[in-house]
This record gives C-alpha cells, structure tokens and sequence, in this order.
C-alpha cells in the first residue's frame, strides 16, 4: 500500500521517488513547512489579531493575506468547519493508500483538507498535489463506505484556500499515480522538465545535469 507522499511524487517526477525509496535515511518534516501548515488553524485569530499576523511566518502581506482569507470566509460553505475541523491530524487508510488528512470537515458527505506549504498556482492546484488530495479523498471514502465528492488544498502561508472536486479526470490522474508507483522496479527515465531537478535532493544520485540561463546563453 502506497503513502499520500508516494503517489504524489509518482506525479511529480517518477526517478524522485524511486531515489525516495533508496534512501535509507526518513525525511523529517522541516519546521517551515510545521510552522506553515499550523497556520491554518489559527485563521480566526490572524483575520482579528494585529500582533499575531505580524509574527506568523506568512509569505505575503497582513493586508494581501486577509484579504484573500476573507474572501474564502465568505465564498466557502465549509468556511466553519475548516476554521474549527471536528478532527485534525487523522490517520486515513483505503484501499491502495493511506496517510495523514491534516482536517477532516464532516458533513454528509464528509470531506478532507490538506494543508500545503508552498505557493499555489495561479489557479486550481498544482498536479501532483491534485493526486494527492484524490488518494485521501479516496481513502476516506472508502472507510466512511461512502462517496467524497470535493476536498479542499489550502495553501495557509498565502491565505488561498481551494475547493477541490473529485472529478472523473482527478480520479483517472491518481489511478495512473498509482499505477507508476507500483511498477517502479529499477530507475525509470529522467525526466524532461529540468525545472524539476533544480530544487530535487536526488539531483545528484539521479544524474541529471541542469545549466543557468547565463551558460545557456554562452555568458
């Protein structure tokens, strides 16, 4: 059975995460990325508390970040459960994966959300963690015996939060996640977006060689 972490990598770049499973060392969770994800618990006091929002390791500004966060109070339905999640933290398990949903919401149907440290794209979410979001979807549903039709990705740093749906082509994108992570066996092809590598802790055992823009220029 696959991890969330597992299927989203196979999204992203399918070499990383057979580097992943090489590794003999676990990753830790860097505190930037805790201190982050623990903001979208503390939505409330940062839309009302000056000192608090000073202080917290937003990306944007107090004004930007409000703004948006208000905007999201008053265009999402589940405004209130996600501010006050009845669970956090749950430990989910389905059928081909399992891992942590950061909010579970409830409701009928229930719903999830997974809180992101980085920025998110102009729109939507990014796809690897779309794959991501669909695994927990899925493997909630499959413990609740019951459909989930939409998750949300909250990106809490920025104040953007995202209604998710669980759509026939999200669904169709995590079954081919599945699919790459349970057939790698040996070092699948390196991928062709080199903007992947850069930031890649395996560049280096990987093999993949990235220039700057300035030797591409012949500067």
């Amino acid at each position: 059975m696959h991890a969330f972490r597992e299927v989203e990598t196979a999204a992203y770049c399918p070499r990383k995460l057979y580097y992943r499973r090489r590794s003999p060392d676990p990753e830790e969770v860097p505190q930037e990325v805790t201190a982050r994800r623990e903001l979208a618990f503390r939505y409330e006091q940062l839309l009302a508390d000056d000192r608090a929002i000073d202080e917290a390791p937003i990306a944007v500004t107090p004004t930007q970040f409000r703004s948006r966060l208000g905007c999201a109070k008053a265009r999402l339905d589940a405004w209130e459960s996600l501010v006050d999640p009845p669970d956090r933290d749950v430990f989910l398990e389905g059928r081909d994966c399992r891992g942590i949903a950061h909010k579970l919401l409830g409701g009928d149907p229930p719903s999830l959300s997974l809180a992101f440290a980085g920025a998110p794209p102009e729109n939507g979410v990014w796809h690897p963690q779309s794959v991501r979001l669909i695994a927990a979807a899925k493997a909630l549903s499959w413990e609740r015996e019951t459909s989930v039709e939409q998750v949300y990705a909250e990106y809490p740093a920025y104040g953007v939060i995202r209604k998710v749906d669980v759509s026939v082509r999200r669904t169709a994108e995590y079954r081919e996640a599945v699919r790459i992570a349970e057939a790698i066996d040996g070092p699948p092809a390196r991928t062709d977006d080199r903007a992947k590598c850069e930031p890649c802790e395996y560049q280096a055992k990987c093999g993949v060689k990235t220039r700057s823009l300035r030797s591409l220029l012949g500067g």
